[in-house]
């Protein structure tokens, strides 16, 4: 590109922690971070022909692991004050389209199925998928299901202790969850720490920050849409898995159903 247009490209890699959460999953982990420590190296560090570069992706992976040859690296998580409003619709402007529509009566039914992301000090940020859909086919549905893949979080949780089940099932009950929490994971070390499904879960966006006092995080599950989509979701984890899961399952979702 510089060669036919003179000028210095810049790169975008979208979901770059998508085939490193495969990796983890299907047990690959080692060989592909040493593919990605070199893609990483050439698109971004040694590129004399790149004027910038945007990695965007819901982990953040330890600078140990797959960008230990990048330097100077500016990261952006759901806790940071950077761009708060930009990674969703605020409600002004939810309630804009709403009235575009002649919806404006749903938005106490909108702020109870779509409401709820906070991003740093900003609360009322509405994911703009649902909100769309909904403006399409006017059904209060969980439409940000099976957009995106969630087989690292079902992994975690499937093979998480006797706790970390109950406080899912204080989450989708309503209960909220005292946790300290780490936003930055390596993932050779998740065997160790079974805690990091948290961060996972905040990440993803299944999951929201009440109060943060020093590492200790308050958190809790978004807004009714993904209340319905952990309901989903934990019974697909499950169903393939021995009977010892069934009256788990069952307990998880007694209070909800």
């Amino acid at each position: 590109m510089y060669r036919y247009y003179g000028r210095k490209a810049v790169i975008l890699l979208d979901e770059y922690d998508a085939p490193i959460q495969e990796a983890y999953v299907s047990e690959y982990w080692n060989e592909l971070a040493g593919f990605m420590r070199r893609l990483m190296n050439a698109a971004f560090k040694s590129n004399v022909y790149l004027e910038r570069g945007l990695m965007t992706g819901i982990t953040r992976v330890s600078k140990e692991s797959i960008f230990s040859d990048l330097n100077n690296l500016a990261v952006i998580t759901t806790t940071s004050k950077v761009y708060e409003t930009a990674f969703g619709f605020t409600e002004q402007e939810v309630f804009y389209s709403l009235e575009a529509y002649g919806l404006q009566d749903h938005m106490h039914e909108i702020k109870y199925w779509y409401d709820g992301f906070r991003f740093g000090d900003t609360s009322g940020i509405y994911n703009p998928w649902s909100i769309i859909n909904y403006l399409k086919f006017k059904e209060f549905k969980p439409y940000w299901a099976n957009t995106s893949s969630n087989s690292l979080v079902g992994k975690l949780i499937q093979r998480g202790s006797s706790e970390i089940k109950g406080m899912m099932e204080d989450l989708i009950s309503g209960i909220p969850l005292k946790t300290i929490l780490d936003e930055q994971i390596v993932f050779n070390q998740l065997d160790e720490n079974e805690n990091a499904i948290w961060g996972f879960l905040l990440a993803g966006g299944y999951l929201k920050v009440r109060e943060i006092y020093g590492k200790e995080y308050t958190l809790d599950i978004v807004n009714e849409e993904v209340r319905q989509m952990f309901e989903g979701m934990i019974t697909g984890w499950f169903a393939p898995c021995s009977a010892d899961y069934n009256g788990f399952v069952k307990a998880l979702l007694a209070d909800v159903m």
